[in-house]
């Protein structure tokens, strides 16, 4: 494994002007906490509730969720690569004390690429151009909060999360050829619950 350990001018500006603001209003950082925190739990409920908003019978759509979610699970095995050929250690390592503030508490783990930054663009790139608007509006909202939040809380690098950016844009763009593996699984979905109708034939 190759250690990094260095810190550029732009991860430090851009992480302070970030972090700067932490600590100071008990709502701002109550968001900020939610969504750096519990990123899986909420993309967990938002397939939920797409998945059963959609119309009786809609294999589509809901095809392009399952791309979707393959896509983040995809993003994440590809993190997990990377963080064990390069190690680069947090912000809360290397950082001189007093300098930041840390809202969560956390591992001293690999610090790049951000997991909850890639698995959540894995999961809004997956129905980008796809799924339905509102859709792709509300996970693209989510996952842009979630990499801001994750340097708000003292986390993550600038760099960090803008690699997860990359990496979950890429397999959230590669899901589209995902079809052949997901549609029987879709189906499957459909069946189990009671959403199977006539007019998803046409597929």
């Amino acid at each position: 494994m190759f250690h990094a350990v260095w810190e550029n001018p732009f991860d430090v500006s851009v992480f302070h002007a970030i972090n700067q603001f932490a600590g100071h209003n008990a709502l701002l950082d109550g968001i900020m906490v939610f969504f750096a925190s519990y990123a899986p739990e909420t993309y967990a409920l938002l397939f939920i509730v797409s998945w059963f908003a959609l119309p009786k019978g809609e294999v589509t759509k809901r095809e392009v969720l399952v791309r979707a979610a393959l896509a983040g699970i995809l993003a994440l095995v590809i993190n997990v690569l990377v963080a064990h050929l390069w190690f680069r250690p947090r912000p809360f390592v290397t950082l001189p004390p007093h300098t930041f503030t840390q809202l969560v508490s956390h591992p001293a783990d690999a610090s790049f690429p951000s997991d909850h930054a890639a698995g959540s663009f894995g999961f809004a790139a997956g129905v980008w151009g796809a799924g339905p608007r509102w859709v792709q509006w509300v996970f693209t909202l989510v996952a842009v909060l979630v990499m801001i939040a994750r340097v708000f809380v003292g986390l993550h690098w600038p760099t960090d999360v803008l690699g997860g950016f990359v990496i979950g844009t890429l397999c959230g763009l590669l899901s589209h050829s995902f079809r052949p593996i997901t549609l029987p699984i879709t189906k499957i979905g459909m069946w189990l619950f009671r959403q199977n109708q006539k007019n998803s034939a046409n597929l």
